[in-house]
């Protein structure tokens, strides 16, 4: 009986003919030996395999083209045995042709290559062995890049004219709008973490996503806003605002590398995204990153608006997406950085280095307006969510990250490779994400991608933005202040107008009470005024430093009042019950909440126990009462 797959390889070329092939197609196969071919399978089997043997397979393989020698060596200089064709036509450009064959595929012709591969195009074992000592590698992938981009990029169009009754088709040249994201990100980041620590920052108990009003103030701190300015809506079929993708992606990057988490509605900077304020912020992006490819917290998939079923029947085939993030990270990491590349060729090469992903196990399951029509297994609907997943993960989180520029123009008709599915008709893009063209990586990029083992920031040119006066007033000059450099104003010093601020005693103990410290303002009014600080400035930091040091909090005790003050001095002095309290008036003690247990042992041993509450009667003083751990006093 012929089988049809070969999961787990074929281990000769004899089994391959006799359990992989009909009579029919070995009759066929052995005609291109020029050898008569005997009628029997078994016969015909030993005549191919005689065929091949000695040199006989060497002169095989010479008499391929180039095209096909390249798909031997891709399989031979494998880690497997299969021939991957999309892989293959992504690199060369074209498929080998293996033989020719009617509608019907019964009078299928068979080519060379049919010697060395069997099944769905499996080569033997021991035929991949004895060609791997002849065979050459394969060519390497490469992926073609740009040093420079043009000012515009042609998009095609189709509009009717309404003199002459006819569509008019063509292509115009749409402006490339450049980001270049390494050292906005590192800004952003320090500008969104102190917005955080403001409490201005809300996201969902559920989806951790953040709210509307959130996003509008995040996009307000963005270094000149998100990507795509809002448009005015000409019709409610006609909305083509991309809507928020960095304001969108930060509070869920922070919430996934651990530096933010929710309390009650907003969210919370925890002690990592506290020290993550002093430290280096590219440190800070690399952990990130690396958090954000096994993070559960989002599948980007969800972010591609008009594809549905994501939360019903279709939810149980979607992939892992930290597989799918490693693939696109591997591509990234295989990417000269500095260099631009087009991202309809990032695609091509991900495919071609077998960086492959796919989002779903069954496309059919997800479809578009209406699940009868609408699924997406039919036609390229698979390769166009895997694509859309792909744009989302580089322009939100990526480029947000500061690890690729990107070059963009507005999503509302820059692609067309979805028309021909049925429910687009009305959609104006299919993805807010489909202006992205161009991608580069930078510097920053291959530092979180683990390419460069170090990252060499570029050399900050110091502008003074802020003058310190020693009457305590802090005012902007010179260079514009960036949104984190107001929030950080906000939080330490009172706000007398947009462009200053007054160094106050109170907001300085209340920032220091909230976890901040004197030193984060003085360091940052040292950077950014590139001047010395005055005399009056330091003396009222230190004066608050200290007070702030002074009393300190020592943790929980317990409250033990005595019904004399002298029993109150036996137990004080005692040596047993001495090392556990002490004296806090004529007749009350203090323990601490870590020496209580050891306190009513040696108080047992002085002949007392530690009774709770307030006064008893007779009979209840005479037996050992249940300690209340929530009572906040305890007679002896």
């Amino acid at each position: 009986m012929k089988r049809h797959i070969a999961d787990a390889g074929i281990p000769t070329l004899r089994v391959a003919l006799n359990e992989y092939m009909t009579s029919e197609e070995l009759k066929k196969l052995a005609a291109l030996t020029k050898e008569k071919p005997p009628t029997r399978k078994a016969e015909l089997a030993d005549l191919i395999v005689r065929h091949l043997a000695g040199a006989g397979l060497r002169r095989v393989w010479q008499s391929l083209d180039d095209l096909e020698r390249a798909a031997v060596a891709e399989v031979v200089h494998s880690s497997t045995t299969r021939f991957h064709a999309e892989r293959f036509i992504a690199k060369y450009g074209r498929d080998p042709v293996r033989g020719t064959e009617d509608r019907t595929a019964y009078h299928r012709s068979p080519s060379r290559l049919d010697f060395l591969f069997y099944g769905i195009g499996t080569m033997p074992d021991d035929l991949k062995a004895r060609l791997a000592g002849f065979v050459p590698p394969p060519i390497e992938t490469t992926v073609q890049v740009f040093a420079d981009l043009p000012e515009t990029h042609g998009v095609s169009f189709s509009r009717w004219n309404r003199i002459t009754r006819s569509i008019d088709e063509g292509t115009e040249g749409v402006p490339l709008a450049i980001h270049q994201t390494e050292s906005i990100a590192q800004r952003e980041l320090l500008s969104i973490l102190r917005l955080i620590d403001a409490g201005k920052v809300s996201v969902s108990d559920k989806t951790r996503r953040p709210a509307s009003t959130t996003i509008a103030m995040i996009t307000n701190v963005l270094e000149r806003g998100d990507y795509y300015p809002r448009l005015p809506v000409k019709d409610k079929w006609h909305d083509e605002n991309a809507g928020p993708i960095r304001a969108f992606a930060w509070p869920l990057l922070l919430q996934a590398g651990g530096l933010a988490q929710l309390s009650g509605s907003k969210l919370r900077l925890t002690k990592a995204g506290r020290r993550a304020l002093g430290e280096a912020a590219a440190e800070t992006i690399r952990v990130l990153w690396k958090k954000w490819v096994d993070t559960p917290v989002l599948d980007e998939l969800s972010r591609i608006d008009c594809v549905k079923g994501q939360s019903g029947k279709g939810r149980r085939g979607l992939t892992a997406v930290s597989a799918r993030r490693g693939a696109i990270a591997g591509g990234l990491a295989r990417c000269p950085d500095g260099a631009w590349i087009l991202t309809d060729e990032f695609c091509r090469f991900l495919r071609a280095s077998g960086c492959v992903f796919s989002v779903t196990r069954s496309a059919w399951d997800l479809y578009l307006s209406e699940p009868q029509y609408g699924s997406l297994g039919v036609d390229n609907g698979a390769r166009l969510l895997d694509e859309r997943y792909l744009y989302c993960l580089l322009l939100e989180y990526a480029a947000t990250l500061g690890m690729i520029d990107v070059a963009l123009i507005p999503p509302s008709g820059a692609r067309h490779d979805y028309g021909n599915l049925w429910g687009t008709d009305d959609l104006v893009y299919f993805s807010r994400y489909d202006g992205l063209i161009y991608l580069r990586v930078t510097p920053l990029g291959a530092y979180c991608l683990d390419v460069s083992s170090k990252y060499q920031p570029a050399p900050v040119v110091l502008r003074p933005a802020l003058r310190v006066l020693p009457t305590l007033e802090v005012v902007a000059v010179g260079a514009k202040l960036e949104p984190g450099d107001r929030l950080l104003l906000d939080a330490y010093a009172i706000r007398v107008s947009d462009f200053e601020w007054r160094l106050d005693a109170e907001m300085l103990l209340d920032a220091t009470e909230s976890g901040r410290s004197v030193g984060e303002i003085r360091e940052f009014l040292t950077f950014r005024s590139g001047d010395a600080i005055p005399g009056t400035v330091i003396r009222l930091f230190e004066e608050v430093a200290g007070r702030a040091s002074k009393i300190r909090d020592r943790g929980l005790v317990r409250l033990i009042e005595c019904s004399d003050p002298t029993l109150a001095a036996l137990v004080a002095s005692d040596s047993r019950t001495r090392k556990y309290c002490m004296r806090a008036g004529d007749r009350h003690l203090v323990v601490p909440k870590r020496s209580e247990a050891g306190f009513r042992r040696a108080l047992r041993e002085l002949g007392y126990l530690l009774a709770t509450g307030g006064a008893r009667s007779a009979r209840g003083k005479r037996r050992i009462a249940r300690d209340d751990t929530s009572a906040p006093t305890a007679d002896i």
